[in-house]
């Protein structure tokens, strides 16, 4: 079978894989990227195109663990858990529990902050110098809820963002109903965030990003991954058909399968996958001005030029369990009841893998025993946001420059059974 060569090889088509092979081929590195189907064919395609620089705080949080224990009660709501699975995830569930703990939970919005700082620099200069800032639309976002009580207990997002620098607008009465028209009134009151950023089309940012990549020199090989491991130069891959990859550098960046492959490096990942579903309607389906985030309810609804976008909640059920559209269903019958003049017709289904770490942070790292070997993965709902502050934190580490920021708390070991080293 077939050997091939490269100086560091990328496993992984979605947003960051394809951001890592472009920063990487920027740095005058000869790179390889790996997918098995298409560029952008997981989560990469179907997400809600935010780029979300006010999400600073962890899904592992005090807020969150009291909404799930409310929102498990309906089995189409915006968090389920089929019983079956639960055995499975209960180790993750335990570390997810003790990360939402006040020592950890504040650790890991100082975390947060350190690499969405980074993301909000790092993405919108490659827009920019690639001029893929075409697909960026600057309205902000506006989430919304039901009475003052609903939202004077969302003020404790509001501050802790104020107090990282990130501007929210209150908005109520006739000011919100202006502000986005047709909004059912149930939606007494809202928070309006200005520097938040939207994507008009998350697939199609993607492929040029890959285009981009490939147009700088970087290669496309097609193929599932079947085996890893160090040699002496670096590392190798093994492709299904049998063909192998040697590389100095190998970068792991496949998503919600990455775990799969940490382990044949000894690193035992806690990865789960948050299924996540939607709905993207034709784009004349509603006048909407900017994207809306039904908080208490879990969802969002997008502007993108493929169509409106309903989309969101969270199901922890693995990656083999078959899709349950009624999730996408249940979220499309909200919309239309918070936003009467959506038309629903005419939509297509989507599920995919959102690759989630218990603690809400993405793994940025060596291996613990292989350093020729860079993981980039686990962003959870994060990953668009983050995309090129992981490509520029993969480069450094590639290039054996001093990373953009402290790598500590998105390494390898953090968690191992024993003590970590580091």
């Amino acid at each position: 079978m077939a050997t091939s060569t490269c100086e560091i090889a990328v496993i992984g088509g979605g947003i960051i894989g394809t951001s890592c092979a472009l920063y990487l081929r920027e740095a005058g590195l000869d790179v390889a990227l790996i997918e098995r189907t298409d560029i952008a064919s997981g989560a990469s395609r179907g997400n809600a195109g935010g780029l979300a620089f006010a999400e600073i705080l962890p899904l592992a949080s005090p807020r969150i663990i009291r909404k799930a224990l409310r929102w498990m009660r309906d089995p189409l709501g915006p968090l389920s858990l089929p019983p079956a699975y639960l055995p499975q995830i209960a180790p993750w569930l335990l570390r997810l529990w003790r990360a939402s703990w006040s020592d950890r939970y504040r650790a890991n919005i100082q975390s947060q902050v350190s690499l969405i700082t980074l993301a909000q620099s790092e993405m919108l200069g490659m827009m920019a110098r690639t001029g893929l800032d075409r697909h960026l639309y600057t309205q902000g976002m506006l989430e919304v809820y039901e009475g003052a009580d609903r939202f004077a207990i969302a003020q404790e997002v509001v501050r802790e963002r104020a107090r990282h620098g990130i501007e929210s607008q209150p908005l109520q009465g006739t000011d919100l109903a202006a502000f986005q028209p047709g909004l059912s009134p149930r939606f007494t009151h809202g928070i309006h965030i200005p520097n938040w950023r939207n994507i008009d089309d998350p697939l199609k940012l993607t492929q040029d990003v890959a285009e981009h990549a490939f147009a700088l020199g970087a290669r496309l090989i097609r193929g599932d991954v079947s085996h890893l491991g160090p040699t002496a130069q670096g590392g190798r891959i093994t492709l299904e058909d049998g063909s192998t990859i040697d590389a100095r550098q190998i970068v792991i960046a496949a998503g919600a399968w990455s775990h799969h492959l940490t382990r044949q490096l000894g690193d035992a990942v806690p990865l789960e996958t948050e299924r996540g579903y939607n709905t993207t309607l034709p784009p004349d389906a509603l006048d909407l001005h900017r994207q809306i985030t039904f908080a208490d309810h879990g969802f969002v609804v997008s502007p993108l030029t493929c169509g409106i976008r309903v989309g969101g909640a969270v199901e922890l059920a693995g990656l083999k369990r078959a899709p349950d559209y009624r999730r996408s269903q249940a979220m499309l019958d909200k919309a239309k009841a918070f936003l009467p003049g959506l038309h629903t017709e005419g939509g297509q289904q989507w599920m995919g893998f959102r690759p989630s770490l218990p603690d809400s942070l993405p793994m940025i790292s060596p291996a613990s025993r292989h350093p020729a070997f860079i993981y980039a993965f686990g962003h959870g709902h994060l990953g668009l946001t983050q995309s090129a502050a992981t490509a520029r934190l993969v480069c450094d580490l590639a290039t054996g420059r001093v990373p953009a920021i402290d790598l500590h708390p998105y390494r390898a070991t953090r968690f191992s059974l024993f003590k970590d080293p580091r």
